[in-house]
């Protein structure tokens, strides 16, 4: 029998708080996937088809458990994040093209979780949208103050804290108003109605994977862990990191799906195209305390992934630069042209399904050379890779930049 399962019970224990202890950064990587831009969608499709597209949050939320426990492991056994190994291994001229792209999708993910916070304040307070950005940033720059006074560990408390918030404030309404048990299991039959309901299932799918959740996973991992030789402590680092993407993806995969679960429940046959709209929706349907709720989970949403966001972003920097910039400054300049929408008085939700369009666009420039790297042997030794695991890689990187690279056209087709 191995050794593992005869260990005594305290031993177990204390083996267990060895590797909770090591828990953190892929709670910080996961407000990606609890963003503002995923809000509306997920509540919009479940409006439209009811329980139809259960599968479609399943099989995204499993593609991107993959993808974040790849450039986990990056980290963790180069030592280096994703855009420091780009920067060792491209020309000048190319690094500096690849910077300027992800650069260009760190912007608009920031444009989406300034937008995503204005809103709720809107919705909460009345405030109109240029104060709540404003406001927005502001709390934001404490946020990363935290981070930058105090250190990663702290940081991570702070955001799995707001993750909290997210969570309850979107199970609320499956508490308040639990989805039929027999359209859940339905649900999770593959199936579509219609071409609306594939192109609904294509974004879904698409918008999954944000490409500042990768840069950022691999220097979480790298700041956190440090680079570790191949041994026990790797070996105890990486059962580490499985768990904590599991458990990370576990908690963003209920939250997305219970936002679809709610409308199903409670919203069918409404037109939800904005999160104005589902907020109304869920005040006249379930009450004032659910959109109270929803509402709080949104700002808390917007707080903390324009945070993560714009610390990706200086990750990137001095990644593929060496170019250290500090957070709170990087925290203002990334703001500006979030402000700017805002003030111009551009349609919110306009400029967040623009900000999707460009987060597409950055998709496979984060995702193929993860996959290449991780594969790896020379760079990650006996832990790249297995051939299934880079198999099934590759297949999660051609379908997700496909369907981005379909929503773009449709996007600017108009269709």
């Amino acid at each position: 029998m191995d050794a593992i399962t005869v260990e005594s019970g305290p031993a177990s224990r204390n083996r267990l708080r060895s590797l909770v202890v090591l828990l953190g950064p892929a709670f910080v990587a996961a407000i990606a996937y609890v963003d503002p831009g995923n809000v509306a969608s997920n509540i919009s499709a479940g409006a439209q088809y009811g329980y139809l597209l259960v599968w479609v949050v399943v099989m995204a939320n499993v593609m991107a458990a993959l993808v974040q426990y790849l450039s986990a492991k990056l980290g963790v056994v180069t030592g280096r994040s994703l855009p420091q190994i780009v920067r060792e291994r491209a020309g000048r001229p190319v690094r500096l093209a690849y910077w300027g792209q992800a650069e260009l999708t760190a912007m608009a993910t920031d444009l989406a979780e300034v937008v995503g916070g204005a809103i709720a304040l809107n919705l909460l307070f009345g405030l109109p949208l240029l104060l709540g950005g404003v406001i927005t940033g502001v709390v934001s720059m404490a946020l990363l103050a935290v981070q930058n006074r105090r250190g990663q560990q702290p940081f991570e408390r702070v955001i799995i804290g707001l993750l909290a918030v997210i969570a309850i404030g979107f199970l609320a309404g499956v508490v308040i108003s639990p989805p039929s048990p027999s359209g859940v299991a339905g649900g999770l039959l593959p199936r579509f109605d219609g071409a609306q309901s594939v192109l609904l299932a294509a974004a879904m799918i698409g918008a999954t994977v944000m490409p500042h959740a990768i840069y950022l996973h691999s220097g979480l991992t790298r700041d956190r862990h440090g680079r570790t030789e191949p041994g026990p402590r790797r070996s105890r680092l990486l059962r580490a990191t499985r768990m904590d993407v599991g458990l990370a993806m576990i908690i963003a995969g209920a939250v997305n799906l219970a936002m679809l679960l709610m409308a199903a429940a409670t919203l069918g046959g409404r037109d939800i195209d904005s999160i104005e709209s589902a907020h109304a929706a869920v005040r006249e349907v379930l009450g004032p305390w659910a959109a109270l709720l929803l509402a709080v989970a949104l700002l808390a949403s917007g707080l903390a992934s324009t945070s993560v966001g714009a610390y990706a972003g200086a990750m990137i920097m001095d990644g593929l630069l060496r170019r250290k910039v500090p957070l709170l400054f990087r925290r203002v300049v990334t703001l500006i042209p979030a402000l700017l929408i805002l003030a111009a008085g551009v349609d919110p939700t306009r400029a967040l399904i623009v900000s999707q369009v460009v987060l597409s666009f950055g998709i496979p420039f984060a995702l193929i050379p993860l996959v290449r790297f991780t594969s790896d042997r020379v760079l990650m030794g006996a832990d790249a890779n297995h051939r299934a695991t880079t198999a099934a890689a590759w297949l999660i990187a051609a379908v997700i930049s496909a369907l981005n690279l379909l929503l773009i056209y449709l996007t600017v087709a108009g269709r």
